[in-house]
């Protein structure tokens, strides 16, 4: 399988049982200490940032995964709607929310939502797609939409990736396969400079440890 898209859809799927390991840091993707202080103080920085945005009315959700986030924004919005590819990923999910199994290079919204979220996907959109998943978030917007992401920082090396080039990287499960993923780290400057001319006004930063990539924002 060539196609990096399609390899990342199966990557993912096949490591719903162990993303979660990832984001605690447990088994394979332990941390010395000093390292594993600095990843926490990221995520609870991230946290933070997304409390005090005060996720509230209707929110979609792209590309949820197993609900690390979606749990959080079920406990600050009225109704949160969770959209993944992969029906293994979402059966990790919360039940808290509704949940949807669509391709989201190929989903279109029959409703419009206060906010759109989306955490760990904007790097594995690839360059010639990045204008039109754009323009599916504007269109799941109501006049005046939010919207708010996290993701990984342009020098995060805290991850499973290897050989990263051209805007692609090879990732590994624990039983040893690899798969060639998309994956286009953009740093705060560079990607709010990117989407202005496609609608949209964001506030972004790294986080204090350069982990991830995270911010708010709004339609022009």
């Amino acid at each position: 399988m060539s196609d990096p898209v399609a390899q990342q859809k199966r990557y993912y799927a096949e490591r719903a049982p162990e993303y979660d390991d990832w984001w605690y840091r447990r088994g394979r993707y332990e941390l010395e200490p000093a390292a594993l202080a600095r990843w926490q103080a990221d995520v609870a920085e991230a946290e933070a940032a997304l409390e005090a945005f005060a996720p509230r009315g209707t929110v979609l959700e792209l590309a949820a995964g197993t609900g690390i986030w979606t749990r959080k924004l079920v406990r600050l919005a009225d109704r949160v709607v969770a959209v993944d590819a992969n029906a293994k990923t979402l059966a990790l999910n919360t039940s808290d929310a509704e949940l949807m199994c669509a391709d989201v290079f190929e989903w279109e919204p029959t409703e419009r939502f206060d906010l759109v979220f989306f955490s760990f996907w904007l790097s594995h959109v690839p360059e010639q797609r990045f204008d039109e998943f754009w323009m599916l978030v504007r269109a799941a917007l109501v006049p005046g939409g939010r919207v708010f992401l996290v993701d990984s920082g342009a020098g995060d090396t805290a991850h499973t990736g290897t050989d990263q080039a051209d805007g692609e990287e090879t990732r590994s499960l624990a039983d040893g396969r690899t798969f060639r993923i998309v994956k286009r780290r953009r740093r705060p400057d560079e990607l709010a400079q990117r989407v202005r001319p496609l609608g949209f006004e964001l506030e972004l930063r790294d986080t204090e440890n350069g982990h991830f990539l995270y911010g708010r924002g709004s339609l022009a």
